[in-house]
């Protein structure tokens, strides 16, 4: 478990910067200059998520069960995986709707999945791994939200071609993983259980 939580805390943490000390990224980028900033960011989310992926493995060696929730949950967390990846999908389409609505939809999705696996899973570790995932993606929702209206940013309006090139990827790669992805890349088959 140790490695798991250390793994979220630098890759959480390098994450949190603009939600905890805007100030200081702004001021260490401009020292630092553009390219070495996004070097050292990259450095430590690799290296953060690497901790994850290998801690949150070792933790399934000897599982600690604090629930068992129920078969329909996984349904649930299957749909709400699937709203999770129209609104990943929508961060990058141009011209879509739900960006224009959401406007940051990959937080958005960030916690969607977090909450869709927290409902679907009851070890320890699920809790501590989900359950950082959507306490980020909730402070950092309302961070972007904030620097938003700060900023008096506004956001171009979609269109139905953008939105409906969105759904429709979205649920292609949704699919792509649940039935496919998942267990190649976790180890589990959502859809066979």
């Amino acid at each position: 478990m140790t490695w798991l939580v250390l793994g979220l805390v630098i890759f959480l943490g390098v994450h949190s910067v603009r939600i905890v000390a805007e100030g200081w990224r702004t001021s260490m980028r401009e020292r630092l200059g553009d390219p070495a900033w996004k070097g050292l960011y990259t450095l430590l989310s690799i290296a953060g998520f690497g901790l994850i992926i290998w801690g949150f493995g070792q933790t399934r060696l000897q599982p600690e069960v604090l629930w068992v929730p129920p078969v329909a949950m996984r349904h649930v967390a299957a749909l709400l995986v699937l709203i999770a990846f129209v609104f990943l999908a929508a961060a990058y389409v141009p011209g879509n709707a739900i960006k224009a609505r959401l406007h940051h939809p990959m937080i958005l999705g960030v916690k969607v999945w977090a909450l869709a696996h927290l409902l679907a899973n009851g070890k320890l570790a699920d809790v501590v791994l989900f359950g950082a995932f959507l306490v980020w993606a909730i402070l950092d929702f309302r961070s972007a939200r904030q620097r938003d209206r700060a900023a008096g940013t506004l956001y171009p309006s979609g269109n139905a071609i953008g939105t409906a090139l969105t759904v429709l990827i979205g649920i292609v790669a949704w699919a792509a993983f649940a039935f496919w992805g998942h267990q190649a890349l976790i180890g589990v088959a959502p859809m066979a259980r």
